[in-house]
């Protein structure tokens, strides 16, 4: 799956936070156990390089290194049962033939251990996983599972390391999920060659929605020197110059313990885990350099030149991301900040521009501002208002209030946790440790507040000084425009069709009728019952066969009925009304669902829409729920 990640805060979502104290006590036996190791400890090929308690989220984070092949292994003890499993690889591509994107679906086409097709997809009636899925974001490829069960666990890791280490990559799997030449009808040798292929036509699919057009050229433009610069996912005319070879040789250099980042979280222990990665995978291997490192980008010194996009600084400074982050939001979310009220209320466009405010998933961050539904010729009239209103921010600041609430929702949005946690964590600290930051001081968030708030009090000017530097002062600074073109699938489609005419040209007879031979090869392939004895399965005795029942105490309040439930939310109380529309027309029901999006944003009482909107953090969700049996 092809992925653009974003930045700091949305990430924060399903992280929690306690908040800085004197005195501390992890609540956690799975965090207290983890505490135990030392510095210089070897556990199963690994030596322990650090132990630090997060108190911000209750688990105590381990880092350690392979002794062999220097892989770099993080481990979130926690009292969570829905234990995870990441592996991460730096996948820097410097072609736009989607080669990072074809081998991580080709990987999962079978593997030495486990040669039948899609073990993913295989596992699911043989597994209790909460998650199971790959990604590929611009510069790393990322493997995840989740599962409440410790053999499954197991299991799921060994499908997991001999899929990523050491794939079959079969020149046919090569075919169906990256690109080829084949019949429209396979079984009709006369019928057109058209192009085939499951990546090849998920980005042809990418490629036709112009928001991810958008986003895509912005980032090739702003980061021109080096592996930004192309679509990792892959362009659909640039997918077929990928040779099998090719996707081979990016294989050994990428998808190699050297290069690898592995993360586990929960209360299964450590050196399970360890023991289990080094016997079926790391043993096998010998240290490489795997010369997979991104350069900075150098800086301009001249703007480029709708979207305004900066460059900013590396991500894997954690305050200087933490901080430029909190910066975006003050500046772009909500009605009360400054380019709401610059850009959206005079109307000058429908809505923000598809990229806007702080991206950190590439290794240098970058913010951007601009409008979309906006009329060509206001385009210099936005630029100059997008200079003015930083002129404004750096004379005037931000509101006390509107920073304290910041503060606030990052808290409020920390204390919060998901089912998938461990996920959360596993893709909030992806992008700077794979360019080499500290996963551990990225962790510890309420460090980063702190430090924020004391940087207010040493310097009130702070905030203003940073987007004098990163934003007024920038000469990296790129300013891009779309505009719709009516022709723009057309065009599209005929250079796809001379790039395939191209490669029609090229054949003779006999390649023609080796295309056909192999269509019919994979169209049999496809067809064929596979045998999915070699995976492994949990047995009934692996099952807990009692779930423990959730307690509910009733009550009422105001004659209304009540139910409460006591569960550790980390001091956050969360509260769900239900009402019946039994008693409201029928003609007005068709207005419900406006009702429940706009009733919350609308003032109340004394106070107008930006008085009442979530500036403390808090959540509302409204919605509709059909019974059972409706329509």
């Amino acid at each position: 799956m092809f992925r653009q990640t974003k930045g700091l805060l949305p990430k924060l979502r399903s992280l929690r936070l306690r908040g800085q104290q004197s005195a501390w006590r992890l609540k956690s036996t799975s965090a207290e156990r983890a505490l135990q190791y030392r510095a210089g400890q070897k556990i199963h090929g690994f030596t322990v390089r650090e132990v630090a308690p997060v108190p911000d989220l209750f688990l105590t984070a381990v880092k350690l290194t392979h002794d062999r092949t220097g892989a770099q292994y993080l481990h979130a003890a926690r009292d969570d049962s829905n234990n995870l499993f990441s592996v991460l690889l730096r996948t820097t591509p410097m072609d736009s033939t989607g080669v990072p994107h074809i081998l991580e679906h080709t990987v999962l086409c079978g593997s030495e251990k486990y040669p039948c097709r899609d073990p993913f997809f295989k596992m699911l009636n043989r597994s209790l996983s909460t998650f199971m899925n790959a990604f590929t974001a611009s510069d790393y490829t990322m493997y995840p599972f989740s599962t409440q069960n410790g053999k499954d666990f197991q299991n799921l890791l060994s499908v997991y390391l001999d899929a990523v280490f050491f794939p079959c990559l079969r020149e046919q799997d090569f075919w169906q999920e990256g690109w080829r030449l084949e019949n429209e009808e396979p079984t009709d040798p006369s019928s057109p060659l058209v192009f085939k292929g499951v990546v090849f036509n998920e980005m042809k699919g990418v490629f036709s929605d112009n928001e991810r057009v958008y986003a895509q050229h912005l980032q090739n433009k702003l980061y021109p020197d080096h592996t930004y610069s192309v679509v990792s996912g892959g362009e659909p005319l640039v997918i077929p110059d990928l040779t099998w070879e090719q996707l081979k040789q990016f294989h050994a250099t990428h998808y190699h313990p050297s290069n690898a980042r592995f993360f586990t979280y929960g209360d299964l222990p450590l050196e399970q885990h360890l023991q289990q990665i080094e016997e079926e995978a790391l043993s096998r291997f010998q240290r490489i350099e795997p010369n997979t490192d991104v350069p900075p980008q150098p800086h301009w010194s001249s703007p480029n030149s709708l979207c305004v996009s900066y460059l900013l600084g590396d991500i894997t400074d954690t305050f200087e991301g933490f901080t430029v982050s909190l910066l975006s939001e003050l500046m772009i979310s909500g009605p009360n900040s400054p380019f709401y009220k610059a850009l959206i209320e005079p109307k000058i466009g429908s809505d923000f521009s598809s990229v806007v405010g702080y991206d950190g998933s590439t290794k240098e961050a970058s913010f951007s501002i601009g409008l979309q539904g906006m009329a060509e010729e206001d385009t210099e009239r936005v630029k100059q208002i997008i200079s003015q209103t930083m002129d404004h921010i750096i004379q005037n600041g931000f509101e006390e209030e509107r920073i304290e609430a910041l503060l606030h929702k990052i808290e409020i949005q920390m204390k919060h946790q998901s089912t998938n946690f461990g996920l959360s964590l596993a893709s909030y600290i992806a992008s700077a440790w794979n360019h080499d930051g500290d996963p551990v001081q990225l962790l510890q968030i309420s460090g980063s507040v702190a430090k924020f708030k004391q940087a207010l009090v040493d310097n009130p000017r702070f905030l203003q000084d940073k987007v004098k530097h990163y934003f007024k002062e920038n000469t990296h600074r790129l300013t891009l425009s779309m505009s719709p073109d009516e022709a723009y699938l057309e065009k599209q489609a005929k250079a796809e069709e001379e790039k395939l005419q191209r490669k029609i040209q090229a054949l003779s007879d006999s390649d023609r009728k080796e295309i056909y031979e192999k269509g019919l090869e994979l169209l049999a392939a496809q067809s064929q019952t596979q045998d999915v004895s070699c995976l492994p399965a949990l047995k009934m005795c692996d099952i807990e066969p009692k779930i423990n029942p959730t307690a509910v105490q009733m009550g009422s309040a105001g004659g209304v009925p009540v139910q409460f439930c006591e569960q550790p939310t980390n001091g956050l109380v969360y509260f769900r009304a239900m009402c019946s529309l039994n008693t409201l027309p029928e003609d007005l029901r068709l207005y419900v669902p406006l009702f429940c999006s706009v009733i919350t944003r609308m003032g109340s009482g004394d106070l107008d829409y930006r008085a009442t909107g979530p500036a403390d953090g808090a959540e509302d969700r409204r919605h509709v729920r059909v019974p059972p049996g409706r329509p």
